[in-house]
């Protein structure tokens, strides 16, 4: 059962998207959420402050912001409760193998996310994303399993004998060691 409300917001949102997709947009974002800054990380008060901007956007502001927002406004972004918002983060041309490795890592992101980066050759050919999604027990268990293999044995064993993933990638771990056994 879906809420009309969000329904609508949920297809504003692809409207959007597809008009800045399409560079038809005509919504504008304050420059100083788009340009990557070599600053470092934004006083809590600023980052407070930056919050309450993007909590005061739009859907429209936020889908443009998502897909062309620098990196402390993907960071907020990434936390909107619109579902489509995080999604467009992913497409965003500046999100950084670091910061999909922290989204990887995060045990409190949608699984969505997880599954999206799953699905993503460029992404997963980073080790350590491949190995951050086995771990993360949101990472939906097909998509975890799909990745095993890829693992090295060390942490293959280290997974097998882990009580912080479900037990169904610990088993499997256990089944890839043993046939490495055997094959020796």
């Amino acid at each position: 059962m879906s809420d009309p409300e969000s329904e609508a917001a949920r297809a504003e949102a692809l409207a959007v998207a597809e008009q800045v997709h399409a560079g038809t947009d005509t919504i504008v974002v304050p420059t100083d959420l788009v340009e990557e800054s070599s600053e470092p990380k934004p006083a809590p008060e600023a980052e407070k402050a930056l919050w309450m901007r993007i909590r005061s956007m739009t859907v429209a502001e936020k889908v443009k912001l998502a897909l062309r927002g620098n990196k402390d406004a993907r960071g907020l972004l990434m936390r909107d409760t619109n579902r489509i918002i995080p999604r467009l983060v992913l497409q965003n041309p500046r999100i950084t193998e670091e910061e999909i490795l922290m989204l990887a890592k995060d045990r409190n992101v949608d699984e969505e996310i997880l599954r999206l980066i799953a699905d993503s050759r460029e992404w997963t050919k980073v080790y350590a994303v491949r190995q951050a999604l086995v771990e993360n027990a949101k990472t939906p268990s097909g998509k975890a399993l799909q990745l095993l293999p890829s693992l090295g044995e060390r942490e293959i064993s280290r997974l097998a004998k882990s009580k912080q993933v479900p037990s169904v990638i610990a088993v499997q771990a256990r089944r890839i060691l043993f046939r490495n056994v055997q094959g020796r």
